[in-house]
């Protein structure tokens, strides 16, 4: 029986009528649409007239559109803060709040429209659990700047850190760099987190392909949105909820994705911690398996080449990813996708751009391996991420110098003190430690300005930005916090990575480690409130999401 006829559902039809809403519109079936706006950043400023777009075309396709409003927490601006520790635990509560906006008021249908960093898989993580009819929009990348007669984006700022500080660029050229990187709305404008995970949501069915590509501000987002509007009437009628979308095979598929478009290393945080909603079996090291197997095809940044997303929608967008990808058997055809389409129709529909040059095919990759490798040692029983780019395999030996903060790793680099060959520990960054697990991009980003990107291991249990490349190590797991080995590592000892062989030692003799081990004690911090005592409290292991119970 629907709100307009159960007749004790009177009080709850007079807000509805202070809302303007007709006796008519209480019978058709209501779709939340969950924003994640925020006028706190570029990357999601979109949303608020997305959702107009969205709403139209419910309406338009027989239903009843219900908009609301969750947070969201810019990467950027809070990088190398305190409030970076936000960022992680905002894919929590956004999660959280999806999810309880859904249960409370019963919506027939979703759509979840997303953009920056952990909105993205927090919407995915929270329709899993609802498992109502449900559809993703990511609302789009940022155009690329342009200096200097060439294109930018916000990595050439974080590495113009670098620079600066060894003389190849002064604060003029930084403040210019600054006022044209950045051009409009949109999330960052190359293969970072939030465009790896819009390519994770076409992948994994829950977003209907070739919407995404399309930048935020681009004339045909508008219209696109509308299209998703309707898209959600039809999954409804379909039935499409996410239980029978998201399954193994598209799991599979999400995964391929991050490999052959040299993904970001949050990837394998998000992906672990959808798996865990959808109730799907992942371990963190068949993520490594797949990108051992499938190659870079995407020439984007920062893996992959120099393009941009710009020019990747313009060269035909994911959906000839996917044509390349089915004609080399990569991916699993026996999957749901919200929009009704099967993969074999979205690659016919691919528009491939004559003479682009973004989307390879397998046979002729930019790279031979994926972008990511997981690596397990007496530094990292329970494994880490390497992000390796594209890169051959390689073996890097060198004396660690140990940070036990961010803070002070930085310092040390501002100050000269790192050098080529050094592998940098930066710990106690983790989900439990930081606490957070805050990224590293005000480390790395200066270590490629100052030519050291590839010749510098970093290693930290905490994890990275999107833009961030080199040699980076991240999610060590056990974190240091939890007293794992990464807590047990003192200047000058030797630190083995092999990527070749998957492995990532600390070379100190057993005997020695259980003197450190004996010794060691957490090193005392400020007492957190809130939020941050809950997480510490609840939050899980790097290597299995960092999801909280």
């Amino acid at each position: 029986m629907s709100i307009a006829e159960d007749p004790d559902r009177a009080p709850a039809r007079s807000h509805l009528y202070a809302m303007g809403m007709s006796d008519e519109d209480m019978r058709r079936p209501t779709v939340g649409i969950a924003t994640t706006w925020t006028g706190t950043m570029p990357c999601n400023l979109t949303h608020r007239e997305l959702a107009a777009h969205v709403a139209d075309g419910v309406r338009a396709a027989g239903g009843t559109p219900m908009e609301f409003n969750t947070i969201a927490v810019s990467d950027n601006l809070t990088m190398h803060t305190p409030g970076m520790r936000a960022s992680l635990i905002s894919r929590e509560v956004i999660a959280d709040s999806i999810e309880l906006m859904g249960r409370a008021h019963g919506f027939d249908a979703l759509v979840a429209i997303v953009g920056c960093d952990k909105t993205v898989p927090a919407a995915i993580m929270a329709l899993a659990r609802l498992d109502v009819p449900a559809v993703v929009l990511y609302s789009g990348s940022m155009m690329p700047g342009r200096w200097r007669g060439r294109d930018v984006t916000i990595q050439d700022m974080w590495e113009a850190l670098g620079e600066r500080a060894v003389g190849r660029l002064d604060q003029a050229d930084l403040d210019d760099l600054a006022r044209h990187a950045c051009p409009g709305a949109g999330t960052c404008a190359a293969q970072y987190t939030a465009n790896t995970m819009g390519a994770v949501a076409d992948f994994l069915g829950l977003a209907p392909f070739g919407v995404g590509d399309i930048p935020a501000v681009a004339e045909e987002k508008n219209a696109a949105a509308r299209r998703v509007g309707e898209i959600a009437m039809g999954a409804l009628a379909r039935d499409a909820r996410p239980s029978r979308v998201l399954t193994e095979d598209a799991l599979h598929n999400a995964i391929v994705s991050v490999a052959a478009m040299g993904g970001s290393t949050n990837a394998v945080l998000h992906l672990l911690a959808i798996a865990r909603e959808a109730g799907l079996p992942l371990r963190v090291d068949r993520i490594g398996e797949v990108c051992r197997e499938v190659p870079i095809i995407t020439g984007l940044k920062p893996s992959g080449g120099e393009h941009t997303a710009l020019d990747l929608w313009r060269a035909g967008g994911t959906s000839l990813v996917v044509r390349r990808l089915l004609a080399a058997g990569l991916l699993r055809e026996d999957v749901t996708l919200v929009d009704g389409r099967t993969l074999a129709e979205v690659a016919a529909d691919a528009r491939e751009r004559p003479g682009q040059a973004v989307v390879a095919s397998v046979a002729e990759p930019f790279k031979p391996h994926g972008a990511l490798a997981i690596l397990r040692g007496s530094l990292a029983p329970d494994g880490c991420v390497l992000k390796l780019g594209g890169k051959q395999d390689f073996r890097h030996e060198g004396p660690a110098k140990v940070f036990d903060s961010e803070a002070e790793c930085s310092a040390a680099i501002d100050a000269g003190q790192i050098v080529a060959g050094d592998v940098v520990v930066v710990r106690y960054e983790g989900p439990a430690g930081g606490p957070g697990m805050r990224e590293m991009l005000s480390i790395t980003g200066p270590l490629v300005g100052r030519g050291l990107g590839d010749s510098v291991a970093l290693v930290t249990d905490g994890r990275f930005s999107g833009v961030s490349h080199g040699l980076v190590i991240g999610h060590v797991a056990p974190e240091a916090y939890h007293g794992g080995p990464i807590a047990l590592v003192r200047d000058g000892d030797p630190v083995v990575v092999d990527s070749a062989a998957g492995t990532l030692d600390l070379v100190v003799p057993e005997e020695e480690l259980e003197r450190r081990r004996a010794a060691w004690r957490r090193p005392e911090r400020a007492v957190e409130r809130g939020v941050l005592t809950k997480y510490v409290a609840t939050v899980g292991s790097a290597s299995d999401g960092a999801v909280t119970t």
